[in-house]
């Protein structure tokens, strides 16, 4: 795969997105595990509880919809075979171990909570320029929408993506590979919202 340009102009539809508030207990620090957990989430609930809404997740605690979902607050119960290093299903397909895994089912609570409006419009009047400032704000709610399939997809680290199927991997020794990624993010220019992959 040859990059002969890495950015792309973007739009945005003209429509506000959601922010709601997750909390899993028991905590988990990893953010993909945090991701596998939602994602189960998704699978099961998505066509009930979540109204047919696919949501962008961060992996810690802020997850965004276009348009609200049918509940201000739920509660719901996940369950998902978890190896004795925490890892579940979802995230061991990264692993290279030739062990067979030894899983047990664990139960994880994901409280969902209406937040706030994601308001983009101080990005659209921004890029009319009619605002001095770069609205962050929204530009993180962008990038985390922007990752959610790549994050799925893909090993996740900050903005960049990694994956052994992207180009063969390199041996290091001692068991160590390295992984070819790319980055993403989008910025404002002056012709417009820019999706940046490098």
């Amino acid at each position: 795969c040859v990059v002969k340009a890495n950015h792309f102009l973007a739009e945005v539809a003209d429509k506000d997105l959601t922010q709601y508030d997750v909390k899993i207990t028991p905590e988990v620090r990893s953010r993909s595990m945090n991701r596998a957990i939602v994602a189960e989430l998704v699978r099961l609930y998505r066509a009930s509880d979540l109204g047919m809404r696919l949501p962008a997740y961060d992996g810690r605690s802020n997850l965004y919809t276009a348009g609200r979902l049918p509940f201000d607050a739920r509660e719901f119960v996940i369950r998902l075979a978890v190896d004795d290093d925490g890892v579940s299903g979802a995230t061991a397909r990264y692993t290279q171990s030739a062990d067979p895994c030894t899983c047990r089912e664990k139960e994880y609570k994901v409280a969902i909570k209406f937040a706030a409006g994601a308001d983009l419009r101080h990005l659209r009047e921004f890029m009319a320029g009619r605002q001095p400032d770069e609205p962050q704000g929204a530009l993180q709610v962008l990038d985390v929408v922007l990752r959610e399939v790549a994050s799925q997809r893909y090993l996740s680290v900050r903005r960049s993506f990694y994956s052994p199927d992207i180009r063969t991997p390199q041996r290091l020794g001692d068991g160590l590979q390295s992984w070819f990624g790319f980055y993403q993010s989008i910025r404002p220019t002056q012709m417009g919202l820019s999706l940046n992959i490098g």
